[in-house]
């Protein structure tokens, strides 16, 4: 009894370990766990993917927009993402806690927007979901006139724009994700942390959105 007492013990503590470790979104090799959403192809299924593997990296052509989403959902985790705009300056972004597709614009889905915009890099942007920081109005804007669709005020500006590492230079972005809070260092500065967000969980998706941009590392650990 007792034996069997402390195999079930060990395999309980293997188990809870295991759950703990550190995931590999993007393998290096190929979009294995992902697929792509552009509306594009949908009338021209000629058209090529904006998203690739190229030199051990994903990469983000920038057009035809739209997203790379994971199959998987995901709550209370961190997220380690390293990326770089390699020829000039653009923007992209990793959405956290996506969920009904083409929601808005009939392109983003339905998800939090952590920006990688070059010089933004950090910024929150509401689609079709919400979040609260401080200063809400500060860097929000009028509060008659927030909102999480068309034409409203989504976008809340991040805490520093001086985080990011010159053009063609490697920069790290850590979203951190637990419960109804997400949080968001960049180059080990945190520039953003929101309370209240109204969705605790979903995929994640990395955009198309005009501009080149290489991934060397997408990778995934749970939170106890």
């Amino acid at each position: 009894m007792k034996n069997i007492i402390i195999l079930l013990f060990s395999i309980l503590m293997f188990s809870s370990f295991s759950l703990q470790e550190t995931v590999q979104l993007f393998n290096g090799k190929d979009l294995s766990g992902w697929h792509v959403d552009v509306p594009a192809l949908d009338s021209d299924p000629d058209k090529k993917s904006p998203f690739l593997v190229r030199d051990g990296n994903l990469v983000s052509m920038g057009k035809p927009a739209g997203h790379l989403i994971t199959n998987e959902v995901f709550e209370d985790y961190k997220l380690q993402v390293e990326y770089r705009f390699a020829g000039k300056p653009g923007n992209c972004g990793v959405l956290v806690h996506a969920s009904t597709p083409r929601a808005l614009y009939d392109m983003f889905p339905k998800s939090i927007e952590v920006q990688m915009e070059h010089k933004n890099a950090g910024d929150f942007w509401c689609i079709v979901e919400d979040i609260s920081v401080p200063d809400m109005e500060k860097r929000r804007g009028p509060k008659d006139e927030w909102g999480i669709t068309e034409g409203k005020k989504r976008r809340i500006i991040n805490l520093t724009n001086e985080s990011e590492n010159p053009l063609g230079e490697w920069n790290t972005i850590i979203v951190e994700c637990k419960g109804n809070e997400i949080k968001v260092w960049v180059n080990e500065d945190m520039v953003n942390s929101g309370f209240d967000c109204t969705a605790d969980k979903g995929q994640i998706a990395v955009q198309a959105e005009g501009s080149e941009v290489e991934f060397r590392k997408i990778e995934l650990t749970p939170l106890d």
